[in-house]
């Protein structure tokens, strides 16, 4: 990590705990909301939770390095959706995404944020294993433990409780440091802390493997990868993986889970290819430069076993098309598509090879068969838009994006490039329409205010524009009005 990356995680962590101590003082004697609460919401209901998510989520992009890559945030989306659809807690929404990491680490945030690192990812022997990391941090979420360590706070004395507020906050973002200011707040008991976390762990345990039960995945996989972890801690020289650090692990924790593993039925359990395309990618990225990666991947290729031919050849492909190789590049992705042409995967990366080299009608081509395969598949539409905009067709990338957006909520990325075609078309009242929506989409509630109330003091809108306004500024004024109550 660079010297500037650690200034801002320093700044992320004294950010929380000056905000957080008299947040925690106002979610206690607030009479005037509504009631959010539920068996762990004495002193952080479900609403407040919510919102400390989308705080946190805003710090953790301006704060880690989230990893942007379209097919990767759609495989780490879907796989999440896929495990938090078989749990008990329907009502809980999600935000997954991979931090761009080689440490084997995982975390679950207020708001159900997860993060996984990309290390989990490349250091996974199967999709099950990353699917049991995830499972386990989606069972923090769904069992509300964060919200029970507030709760667990408020046995204390409330200046107490508040600074063990900030430091379980502290904690998500940096265990070590988390830990390091939960000890140093007197009154607490450690063996009860001890007791608690250890609780907790063996819930999300327990309750994420009967997710990923659920799901089709192989259960065995947990135990299997905290063995892996302890394996790495006992022969590393660096100490222990990051994951052991924030997830403690005991003899006693391997062998229940490995003991619970074998309530299920033994079964073959094979890894999606989005699984290993994913991986792919992050692999090629993870080297100092893609020529070195191309090196190493040939060398792989050659010695593949049978079945590992595929991956590995898409792997060298995006090496070859990211260190502009191209007739190297087009090589391989032939050989994919004859495998395989109506792959997304292989018809993203044969429409990004033509990007790359300017050929932008060739790759429209390739587009136009991926969205008629694949209509609502978020990376074939942002791609295809992209291009769209590279070359100035902006009237065909607003109506991709207004068609995709009719099926699918909008996002950050896809507000952004609505805003560009917008800009390119001279739409200069819905350009700014849309920045308002990405401020709150980007969590940013006031700043979405300001633009709205400026929209409609410095702007001539239509009868449908000044509706649309109108309605979004009343939702926004309410959430800033619930935002500031909560001191958030």
């Amino acid at each position: 990590m660079t010297a500037p990356l650690n200034k801002r995680r320093h700044h992320f962590r004294l950010l929380l705990l000056l905000t957080l101590i008299p947040a925690l003082v106002a979610a206690v004697t607030l009479q005037d909301l509504p009631d959010f609460g539920d068996s762990a919401g004495g002193l952080v209901s479900p609403e407040y939770e919510r919102r400390l998510g989308q705080m946190f989520m805003r710090e953790i992009r301006q704060s880690a390095r989230v990893v942007t890559d379209l097919e990767v945030e759609s495989y780490i989306q879907s796989l999440g959706q896929r495990l938090a659809s078989h749990s008990d807690n329907a009502s809980q929404n999600f935000t997954f995404l991979v931090i761009d990491d080689p440490r084997i680490n995982a975390f679950a945030g207020p708001g159900g944020v997860i993060g996984m690192h990309s290390g989990i990812i490349l250091n996974s022997a199967n999709e099950s294993e990353v699917a049991g990391v995830m499972a386990h941090e989606i069972a923090h979420v769904t069992q509300r433990h964060l919200a029970r360590q507030f709760e667990e706070a408020s046995r204390y004395r409330l200046p107490t409780a508040a600074a063990l507020l900030g430091a379980i906050l502290v904690g998500i973002a940096n265990r070590d440091a988390g830990a390091a200011a939960i000890a140093g707040i007197s009154g607490l008991n450690a063996q009860n802390r001890i007791n608690f976390t250890r609780m907790n762990e063996a819930e999300a345990d327990r309750i994420g493997m009967r997710l990923l039960a659920r799901a089709g995945y192989d259960p065995r996989a947990m135990p299997s990868f905290f063995e892996k972890l302890q394996q790495l801690s006992r022969y590393s020289q660096s100490g222990a993986p990051e994951f052991l650090r924030t997830h403690p692990l005991t003899s006693d924790r391997i062998a229940d889970s490995r003991a619970r593993a074998e309530d299920f039925p033994r079964k073959p359990y094979i890894s999606s290819t989005a699984y290993e395309l994913a991986r792919a990618r992050l692999r090629v990225d993870a080297f100092k430069t893609p020529r070195e990666a191309a090196l190493t991947l040939r060398k792989a290729l050659e010695d593949a076993p049978d079945g590992r031919e595929m991956p590995l050849r898409y792997s060298l492909a995006y090496a070859y098309i990211k260190n502009n190789d191209f007739p190297l590049a087009r090589r391989q992705v032939d050989m994919l598509l004859r495998e395989r042409p109506e792959d997304s995967a292989y018809l993203l990366l044969a429409a990004r090879l033509e990007t790359r080299q300017g050929n932008y009608e060739a790759a429209f081509r390739i587009y136009e068969k991926a969205y008629g395969l694949y209509p609502d598949y978020r990376p074939v539409i942002m791609a295809y838009s992209r291009a769209l905009l590279d070359v100035k067709r902006a009237k065909k990338a607003r109506a991709l994006l207004k068609d995709y957006a009719r099926r699918q909520a909008h996002d950050l990325r896809s507000y952004s490039l609505l805003g560009q075609a917008e800009a390119l078309l001279g739409n200069e009242i819905e350009v700014a329409i849309l920045q308002a929506e990405y401020y709150y989409l980007a969590g940013d509630t006031e700043l979405a205010v300001d633009k709205l109330a400026f929209i409609r003091q410095h702007y001539t809108l239509d009868y449908y524009q000044e509706q649309r306004v109108e309605a979004r500024l009343a939702e926004f004024e309410y959430e800033l009005e619930l935002q500031e109550a909560l001191k958030l």
